[in-house]
């Protein structure tokens, strides 16, 4: 018989230790140890089996129990003093109040951060895979450095996808219905106690109603949007149905509700609490790009401001963060889906739909006519711009040099900021106690103690790290005895799983997405060969591998396939597993279990790569690719690249070399270093490569390094750029929006039209100074409108310049017809060959970068 309505009925808690919901509630649990064992000790054995879960820890006590409880004085003092450390946290001035203090110009009140995803914990699955984990950090670290930022996503009624396998190892994906009532997460409502509601019209007059749920993130609100509510119809309660679900309306309805829905919540938010509302919008992924539509209808219909002004105000105070590092991992809708949804009735008040259309356009060489595409849009509607790596950053600035046509790709408006992780979520708490009884401290970042790691004693080090080791044994034999049940398999076929991996073989974990350009099969090229390094006598390996598949990834689902029946041959089954269902509770096994973190995707496919950092922060070594993270951080003695067979055009040649290097450096490198043991059992130049890793790496790659980046470099400027637009009659907005008209207008009649210099000797040496001169012709604009450069470099035989240097020049004159002359004297500085060229770029104090409306004229 089955229920025709469900509900969770929540757990009333004594007085004396009512403070415990509190402590549920607020996800700071989910990083604080503290906590968790306060929760753990009501009763170890139920903790394990709602695994982990306080809310439903709390659900599952009887009233007696609960009574109990508050009866023990001892247990009612550890509740108070866990919730006086909890208020402490949330109201303690951080390393934000301090850097808001000192920051000449202002510091931001309120960040919004929004993301179609959140990592936050297993326990919230709102999340698919990297983008989510890094939101999840992002919020996580900015709680703990007292950063105020506000989340804004969607909440999922089903998640992403539960993974199993059938008999033949086919992926099977199952969606669990998600009960937010039995969850850490509330509902925002009106006085009155009814639910607060966002409405977004629908084409055919339908309306698209959602309810808002709050999950507290330690000091940070997370902003969920739910679709799921009785005053939609069917198919708008399903927007919010599954996590990158649907097909292209869909997926279309979920980004407005994402982005214009989210403004609309952080205006519910606002009024609701008194929360300031955001100097700064954040954009994580084009997945949220409506917003900066929904802040230019705000500006047009509620300030009076032209589209054109109102878009400037918007883009100065956006950033916008790119993941993708291929043009195909991009939503893109055609311009009929989108004119159907902003067109006609259905259009926003002051924002025309042509308008729209262009912000989304692929109007650039290579582009495709009639395709609206969100990261486009989210880069012109924004300001500032970064990748997630150094590489990453290059390979943005080359794919999206067609909005900035003209300018090298070097000068591309698209910084970098490499991704972090949060140490609290991904350090295992055997390596915190390490650390703070060798070296009087867990907070290696805040005591400064990286540079002291190698004071840990060596045999204490490689002691916790078989412990590790064999933590991940023990749990990836629970989960493989539950995923053969699953297949089909009998207790009494599932025998041999008792001997699956051994805590002193050296461990190699790949756990990641499966898309192609990830190769989660790179290693099966040569399968026999991997055998022989599996079962070697003397120097053998294990493998712990786990990843899921796109539902719609046919090939992705084949890859896996592949993997799990060559794990399921019994002649090496008990040195290789896959591990189905890959989440975040998953994780915190295998980062600090694994010795060696392998990844091999197809350079520069990998826009960050997370996971080997979380790793290295466990005393993990990278085997990578030098791609992502990796390539600006491999030192020659943190871990091993993996050769790359770059140019090697035919794909299945180089997946051939690339396997045939991973091979060879683990057969010739990685196995023997981790096996070369001293008298006391010791593998000396390992442990050297691991405190060497942990010393050099572990400030590089925390996200506390990322988030004052992204605070100092972007939220900042991007917050001050927005006062100075939006001031009281938005004057800076109109005056911005007339200047960028302007100059638009008249760039045609812009050139350069003759260039001289003089000052250096036929045969110049470094020191002497050259003098330029530059005549121009700048139409009805005046000399103050422009920033006319000289450029300087290395001269090629093409005559391309590399390694330029650029000097601006400065009026000196005018004359009749609009022309003008610049000149500037500048020292030679560098040897070899010499060349150099004059352009002409718009100039303005609003501009965040010279390149920003891609204007320039070239000699």
């Amino acid at each position: 018989m089955k229920a025709i309505r469900r509900f969770s009925v929540r757990t009333v808690l004594p007085a004396p230790i009512a403070a415990l919901g509190e402590l549920a509630s607020n996800l700071r649990w989910s990083w604080h140890a503290p906590t968790r064992d306060l929760f753990e000790r009501i009763d170890p054995q139920r903790w394990a089996r709602v695994r982990k879960d306080p809310v439903r820890l709390l659900s599952a006590l009887s009233p007696q129990e609960l009574n109990d409880l508050a009866a023990s004085s001892e247990f009612v003092a550890a509740v108070t003093s866990a919730k006086q450390d909890l208020d402490t946290y949330l109201s303690e001035p951080r390393w934000y109040q301090a850097w808001a203090e000192q920051v000449e110009g202002g510091a931001p009140r309120a960040i919004a951060y929004f993301s179609p995803e959140f990592g936050i914990t297993e326990v919230l699955p709102q999340y698919s895979g990297g983008l989510g984990i890094l939101a999840g950090d992002h919020l996580k670290t900015a709680s703990d450095l007292g950063v105020p930022i506000v989340g804004v996503g969607l909440f999922y009624k089903t998640g992403y996808f539960k993974q199993s396998l059938n008999r033949d190892g086919w992926q099977q994906e199952t969606y669990p219905v998600l009960d937010p009532d039995g969850l850490p997460i509330s509902l925002l409502r009106e006085e009155d106690g009814k639910p607060s509601v966002i409405t977004l019209s629908l084409p055919g007059g339908r309306d698209l109603h959602a309810h808002v749920w709050r999950a507290q993130v330690g000091r940070v609100p997370l902003l969920l949007l739910d679709s799921d509510v009785p005053e939609n119809d069917e198919a708008a309660r399903n927007v919010t149905n599954r996590l990158y679900g649907g097909g292209g309306e869909q997926r279309l309805q979920q980004e407005m509700l994402l982005g214009m829905g989210g403004v609309r919540a952080l205006r519910l938010w606002s009024r609701l609490t008194g929360a300031p509302a955001p100097d700064v919008y954040h954009t994580n992924e084009g997945h949220a790009g409506f917003l900066g539509i929904e802040r230019i209808h705000e500006l047009t219909t509620g300030h009076d401001l032209a589209f054109d002004e109102a878009l400037q105000a918007v883009r100065a105070a956006t950033v916008f963060t790119t993941h993708t590092p291929v043009p195909a991992g991009i939503d893109r809708f055609t311009t009929e889906l989108i004119e159907l949804h902003f067109g006609g009735e259905q259009a926003l008040s002051g924002v025309p739909v042509d308008r729209l259309l262009a912000l989304g356009a692929e109007d650039y060489p290579g582009g495709e006519a009639g395709i609206f595409n969100m990261a486009v849009m989210g880069l012109r509607l924004a300001q500032r711009a970064n990748g997630v790596s150094q590489l990453h950053g290059v390979v943005s600035r080359e794919m999206f040099d067609g909005l900035w046509p003209g300018f090298d790709d070097s000068e591309v408006p698209i910084t970098s900021i490499t991704n972090g992780v949060h140490a609290g979520t991904w350090v295992d708490r055997k390596v915190w106690e390490l650390a703070d009884k060798y070296l009087g401290t867990s907070d290696l970042e805040r005591e400064n103690a990286w540079d002291r790691v190698e004071d840990v004693p060596r045999d204490a080090i490689w002691a916790t790290k078989r412990e590790l080791r064999e933590q991940l044994v023990v749990e990836a034999r629970r989960r493989l005895r539950s995923s053969w049940k699953k297949r089909g398999a009998s207790p009494a076929e599932l025998g041999w799983v008792d001997d699956v991996l051994d805590p002193d073989v050296l461990t190699i974990g790949f756990a990641r997405r499966v898309p192609t350009y990830k190769r989660l099969t790179l290693m099966l090229r040569d399968p026999q060969r991997l055998k022989r390094l599996l079962l070697d006598p003397e120097r053998p390996i294990q493998l712990v591998i786990a990843g899921k598949s796109h539902p719609a990834d046919e090939t992705g689902k084949q890859l896996i396939q592949q993997m799990v029946q060559f794990a399921d041959d019994p002649e090496i089954r008990h040195r290789i597993v896959f591990l189905p269902n890959y989440d975040i509770a998953m994780a915190q096994y295998l980062y600090p279990g694994t010795d060696v973190w392998l990844n091999n995707p197809l350079r520069p496919f990998e826009a960050c790569g997370t996971s080997g950092m979380k790793s290295a922060l466990n005393g993990g070594l990278n085997l990578s690719i030098l791609d992502g993270w990796w390539d600006e951080w491999f030192d020659g003695e943190n871990g091993w690249a993996i050769p790359t067979a770059d140019g090697v055009e035919d794909v299945h040649r180089r997946d051939d070399l690339e396997a045939a290097a991973l091979y060879d450096l683990i057969e010739n490198s990685v196995a023997p270093r981790f096996y070369d043991r001293d008298a006391d059992g010791l593998p000396q130049n390992w442990i050297s490569m691991m405190t060497h890793t942990l010393s050099t790496l572990g400030p590089k790659v925390l996200a506390s390094r990322m988030v004052r980046d992204y605070t100092t470099t972007l939220y900042g400027p991007a917050a001050r750029a927005g006062w100075a637009l939006n001031g009281p009659s938005f004057d800076g907005a109109r005056e911005l929006a007339a200047y960028k008209a302007r100059v638009t207008g008249n760039w045609d009649n812009v050139r350069v039209d003759h260039v001289e210099s003089s000052g250096v000797s036929d045969s110049p040496q470094v020191g002497e100074t050259l003098h330029v001169r530059a005549y121009v012709s700048l139409g009805d604009l005046s000399p103050h409108d422009v920033d006319v450069q000289v450029v300087h470099g290395h001269a090629q035989d093409s005559d391309d310049l590399t390694d330029v240097e650029v000097e601006s020049l400065g009026f000196v004159e005018s004359y009749e017809g609009g022309r003008h002359q610049f000149a500037g004297d500048f020292a030679l500085s560098r040897t070899g060959s010499f060349g150099y060229t004059a352009r002409i770029l718009p100039k303005h104090t609003g501009l965040a970068s010279s390149s920003e409306l891609g204007l320039v004229v070239n000699a």
